[in-house]
């Protein structure tokens, strides 16, 4: 698998989300077992069936090559990667030699519509492998200003999207954002297949979210709430996520934050077993106060200003 961004471990947990066994190899590389609908994953480019790892030279590749064993038929074409560009390897020479390799076995060359890709990847480590599937990178078309109801500092969609996998987005699932704001995370869950459902306590937000997820999705709902008293019956959802509201000065209707967040939690473990909870701050002892284990989280820097820190609840 090859990654995307620069948070490896960020994007293997998303990658877990579709996969068994995900194990880090190298910078922008990862390996994993029971791949299943991999082409919803926010943070992997793109899949290959592993042929097998090497020292990140030309040569090593080759002699990689030359040893493995190949079950394909069809036309191929090479495509070799420096991922993050951390080795300087000449990747039109790799596509060159590789390429004699296939020529000198008997396969014709298609750069066009190859029946089989050979992808090679440069990291610490060199990979080679069979392209199985190539993630959409459409999520610029969905960006927040372009959305038809925004709001300054709506979620990068691709985030939004990674942040909806880790909670259970999938098409046997039903996701809650119980704070939806402008429904960004919703929309994405909405596109992988889940059953979406969003609570918001302001008027304007939920009118936006329900204009958003039109705009995407023909199945959602969005009610006007209370993120503290919740609606739905206990366990009605397969997971949760939410962005809290950030500030440390922040107050939402009289309340504290903290009081809020607090109580939001405790609520969504009435109905969730899972959960994502996005903050400008660590979350963690009100979690657990609120009968959660924080699973796992990551710190990502967004900006000078801005650390997102993303908890995992089980």
């Amino acid at each position: 698998m090859e990654l995307a961004g620069d948070d490896d471990d960020f994007a293997v947990r998303e990658a877990e989300s579709r996969c068994s066994a995900v194990e880090l190899l190298a910078p922008g590389l990862a390996t994993a077992r029971g791949v299943v609908r991999p082409e919803t994953l926010a943070y992997t480019r793109r899949i290959c069936r592993l042929l097998g790892t090497c020292d990140p030279s030309v040569d090593d590749a080759v002699a990689l090559l030359d040893a493995a064993s190949t079950d394909r038929t069809g036309t191929v074409a090479v495509r070799a990667r420096d991922v993050r560009g951390l080795t300087g390897v000449d990747t039109q020479a790799v596509e060159r030699r590789l390429g004699s390799v296939l020529v000198d076995r008997g396969f014709e060359v298609d750069l066009d519509d190859p029946d089989n890709t050979l992808v090679a990847l440069f990291s610490e480590t060199a990979a080679l492998g069979w392209l199985e599937t190539e993630t959409p990178r459409d999520f610029t078309a969905r960006q927040p200003t372009d959305k038809p109801f925004f709001q300054p500092g709506s979620m990068d969609p691709m985030d939004a999207r990674a942040l909806a996998n880790i909670a259970g987005a999938s098409p046997d699932a039903r996701l809650l954002d119980p704070m939806c704001g402008t429904g960004g995370i919703l929309v994405e869950a909405g596109l992988v297949g889940t059953d979406v459902v969003g609570v918001d306590a302001q008027r304007k937000m939920v009118e936006g979210a329900r204009e958003n997820l039109a705009h995407y999705l023909d199945s959602f709902a969005v009610v006007r709430g209370d993120a503290t008293r919740l609606p739905f019956a206990d366990g009605g959802f397969d997971g949760a996520v939410f962005d809290a509201p950030y500030g440390r000065q922040s107050k939402v209707e009289g309340v504290s934050l903290e009081s809020l967040v607090g109580d939001a939690l405790r609520e969504v473990r009435r109905v969730a077993d899972r959960a994502v909870v996005v903050g400008d701050r660590s979350w963690n002892d009100a979690a657990e106060a609120a009968g959660w284990t924080v699973e796992s989280r990551f710190d990502r820097r967004v900006h000078r200003s801005l650390t997102r820190y993303v908890h995992v609840l089980v």
